[in-house]
């Protein structure tokens, strides 16, 4: 029998994010009732237009600042299901509590306003980055699940240790088990209302001018991007693990292949017919093509999936669906 099944009220943190907004509406689409949590109203307006079909069943409230105590309180109440989805995600902080804080306290915040004002609440479901599990590493190593990446601590206390320690400290006296989602970089097409690619999102930012921008792909062109996964895999997974049993009390690694950024530059420019045709070649704005040295980037870390497939068997899509629907989405955008 399902843990949440279609029609439950499901909280989404965060929810103007590029994940979250996949995240909601593969949620409404599969018959739940959703409420966002979003910092500002004005600022996130365009949700209630993009699901205004869905009537009542989709609402918005506001949680100012995630790191305050009590900050989730209100927003807790009334729900079935929580998925924590709002963290900051950038490499433009000057201090690294910029984005520990507002992880470790949003994350352990949500976690005590659900015991306290969300009796019903039967599953909660934490989104955490792989980097919580990567570690350095000189020869070829395969992580899985039970690692943590101790030789970068601020990366563990970001969505590691303190989540599970809070959660197994009390796991007796709740009403509510914990799920931690673990993707690696997401990429796919975004569904927020930008004008500029300086505005997408990190994954999708770094995607665009890697493998898009002639300008500025040859600075990615030898670093190596592990992992990959698109983001309506990544959310369907999601969305699944509300309702399978075994999934609770499990970190789950929810990953499609490894790749270097010249595996995406040679599938971008072997798509035919194009999907971004103003920027076809012998034109300024043509595609990088890469150099061959691209491909000789190695995967010294890699990743044992074997518990996501057993307990949620997710399906993936190729790089070139993806990299087919990212470049479609760009030129519907004119970039």
């Amino acid at each position: 029998m399902p843990i949440i099944a279609s029609g439950a009220k499901v909280l989404v943190t965060g929810a103007n994010g590029f994940i979250a907004i996949w995240l909601i509406r593969t949620l409404l689409e599969q018959g739940y009732v959703v409420r966002g949590t979003v910092r500002s109203l004005e600022r996130s307006s365009f949700l209630v237009d993009m699901f205004k079909s869905h009537g009542d069943k989709f609402e918005l409230v506001v949680v100012e600042d995630i790191t305050k105590d009590n900050a989730f309180d209100e927003s807790v109440k009334g729900v079935d299901a929580i998925i924590h989805a709002a963290s900051p995600v950038t490499f433009d902080a000057d201090d690294p509590n910029e984005l520990i804080e507002p992880a470790v306290n949003g994350t352990v915040g949500i976690l005590k306003s659900a015991v306290k004002n969300g009796p019903g609440v039967r599953r909660i479901i934490v989104l955490a980055s792989i980097s919580s599990i990567v570690r350095e590493s000189n020869e070829l190593v395969v992580l899985n699940e039970k690692d943590w990446n101790d030789g970068a601590i601020e990366q563990v206390e970001r969505l590691g240790r303190p989540t599970w320690t809070f959660y197994h400290e009390r796991q007796s006296q709740l009403s509510w088990d914990l799920v931690v989602i673990h993707p690696p970089v997401v990429f796919g097409p975004t569904l927020a209302p930008v004008s500029t690619p300086a505005e997408l999102n990190l994954s999708i930012k770094l995607w665009y001018y890697g493998v898009v921008d002639p300008q500025t792909s040859e600075q990615r062109l030898l670093e190596t991007n592990k992992s990959w996964v698109d983001v309506r895999d990544l959310v369907l997974a999601t969305a699944k693990s509300l309702v399978v049993p075994e999934a609770g009390g499990e970190r789950i690694l929810v990953k499609a292949g490894s790749n270097v950024w010249q595996d995406w530059i040679d599938v971008a420019n072997s798509l035919s017919p194009s999907p971004i045709p103003t920027h076809a070649p012998g034109t300024n704005k043509a595609l990088p093509k890469g150099r061959p040295e691209g491909k000789h980037v190695k995967h010294i870390v890699e990743y044992d999936v074997s518990k996501a497939q057993r307990i949620l068997a997710p399906q993936y899509r190729s790089m070139d669906e993806t990299a087919r629907d990212m470049l479609a989405d760009f030129e519907r955008r004119r970039w």
